[in-house]
């Protein structure tokens, strides 16, 4: 049995906050020049070229690369054969949001949903536990912005909808959205499971690296015929017209109930942040 203090995890979650908000992964910076390279509108390959420069800034500079800096969603892998001292986990993650937050001068947008009065130190944090093999924590934060949130949907098809059904249902989302969620976006979609669960499973398949290939091949298929089409509808980067509106499309099922078919898309914006590390 190895044990850890929560200090710890306080410490790899406060950089964590920071790094994410900073600094673009280079699947993200490698996507970006590849649409420049597909995007066949001029307004929409200076767009591209923008966020690539903003990225640069961001890191060079220290500062967000983007204003919001969004709600701190956390992914815990526990090993159980971890046994942690000094505390509560999920204060000592809460406690790691706020100096991350705090210290990387990062806006705190979390706030009560009747009064509206906030929080001022961006948590609670969103916090999604699951328990392992070994004597390790894996933590992911993924920062998400409220704009690009808000174009998310969850929605229970009828099983004879099938894979079109859901295809449909995708594409028609990312219609809707426009350019609301400030593309180009990373598009992620859950499907099976319980109402919250494909909602989880659409948050998760965000995490996954763009330009990866999904291991089940059929998911596969699916997710380059989607991207297809949504990239057709012609909205483009921010919305104002071009071919490059989505990055990538993932997707993540679970077996559901033989009277439903649970489905959801979690839209993520240009700003795809994510930053893990082990303990």
């Amino acid at each position: 049995m190895r044990t850890i203090n929560v200090s710890e995890i306080t410490s790899a979650v406060k950089k964590l906050c920071i790094d994410a908000n900073y600094y673009l992964e280079e699947d993200v910076i490698n996507a970006l020049k590849r649409g420049i390279e597909k995007e066949e509108s001029p307004v929409g390959r200076a767009i591209l070229k923008e966020l690539l420069e903003n990225a640069e800034i961001a890191k060079n500079e220290q500062v967000p690369m983007c204003q919001d800096t969004g709600f701190a969603v956390v992914f815990v892998d526990i090993g159980q054969d971890i046994h942690l001292e000094g505390g509560s986990i999920s204060d000592a993650i809460n406690e790691g949001v706020r100096q991350g937050y705090s210290e990387g001068y990062l806006r705190k947008s979390i706030c009560d949903p009747f009064t509206r009065t906030n929080t001022k130190d961006n948590t609670p944090a969103i916090i999604h536990y699951n328990i392992v093999p070994g004597d390790k924590i894996s933590i992911t934060i993924a920062p998400k912005g409220g704009g690009s949130e808000n174009m998310s949907r969850v929605v229970m098809l009828k099983p004879s909808d099938g894979k079109e059904g859901i295809m449909n249902y995708v594409v028609q989302r990312c219609r809707e959205a426009g350019g609301n969620p400030c593309p180009p976006v990373v598009v992620g979609v859950g499907i099976g499971g319980t109402f919250e669960t494909a909602a989880l499973l659409a948050k998760k398949a965000l995490l996954r690296s763009l330009g990866s290939k999904n291991p089940d091949v059929e998911l596969a298929e699916m997710e380059e015929e989607l991207l297809k089409r949504i990239n057709a509808i012609g909205s483009g980067p921010m919305g104002l017209g071009g071919r490059i509106y989505a990055l990538g499309v993932h997707i993540i099922k679970h077996p559901c109930h033989i009277a439903s078919l649970p489905l959801a898309v979690n839209i993520n914006c240009h700003a795809h942040r994510h930053k893990s590390i082990e303990i």
